[in-house]
């Protein structure tokens, strides 16, 4: 079966959501539903796929750092999917799009009647004109916030799980910086920002190095893991900066933004 040529994941991370203080960004969750509702008014489906549910919830808890305990995470969890939920409803809501809750773990795809069941889920709401709203199931799975090789690793993996899942035509992720580049920019003022990447080798994850921001827990490698399976399923991958959810403009159109790694 193909891929749906107006279906889009767009993948936003706790980065984009937060300021530097680690509050809650309101312009970027304003930003962010006004391009995503204006794409969808010009016919795309939209699937949004979010972080941010720990660190939203520990703003709202009044915690002066991110939770370092199992526990502690999975309560701000808890407190932030509610309110993550609420800020989206809200500004969505401006915009007149209706979205829905889905929460997944990893066992969710791995079971073949629960991957159908998912995926008529996701394809009613979509005909219903929903833009579903996905993240990990924080709360109760100790293995996304915790485990070395958690199969979710910031969202990352989960858009490209779910951009297969869907059939989508094109994943965006969102990152705290412009694209792939060939070495970290936050450390070499000289580095260059690949346009594009056709093919994802070993020498492409060792330009990839270690994880991103402090407020998140991606980095590219889970990124370019992300982008691997979704390019091997045909899905074209971008990965920009979240800071400019506009250029979601420019990548319907085709035109060139961030790194473009190309579906097979």
């Amino acid at each position: 079966m193909g891929l749906f040529q107006n279906r889009i994941v767009v993948k936003v991370g706790t980065s984009t959501l937060t300021n530097e203080t680690g509050q809650n960004n309101l312009r970027a969750f304003d930003r962010l539903a006004c391009v995503l509702a204006d794409i969808h008014n010009m016919g795309y489906e939209v699937i949004l796929v979010s972080s941010g549910a720990i660190a939203v919830g520990a703003n709202k808890l009044g915690m002066a750092k991110r939770p370092d305990t199992m526990r502690l995470k999975q309560a701000a969890a808890a407190v932030g999917q509610c309110r993550i939920m609420f800020l989206y409803d809200k500004f969505f809501g401006d915009y007149d799009k209706t979205i829905a809750q889905i929460l997944l773990n990893a066992e969710d795809v791995e079971h073949e009647e629960k991957k159908e069941n998912l995926t008529n889920t996701f394809d009613s709401l979509l005909e219903m004109g929903v833009i579903p709203v996905v993240n990990e199931n924080d709360s109760v799975s100790y293995t996304e916030i915790e485990s070395e090789d958690r199969l979710f690793s910031d969202n990352d993996m989960l858009s490209a799980v779910v951009a297969v899942l869907c059939r989508a035509q094109k994943l965006v992720i969102f990152s705290d910086i412009d694209g792939f580049y060939d070495s970290d920019p936050r450390l070499h003022p000289n580095a260059r920002l690949i346009e594009q990447i056709d093919c994802i080798d070993e020498s492409v994850y060792h330009l990839a190095g270690g994880a991103g921001s402090r407020r998140g827990t991606g980095g590219m490698k889970t990124k370019l893991q992300a982008a691997t399976l979704a390019t091997a399923q045909g899905i074209d991958t971008i990965i920009t900066n979240g800071k400019n959810p506009a250029a979601l403009y420019d990548i319907v159109r085709g035109a060139r933004v961030g790194t473009l790694f190309t579906g097979k």
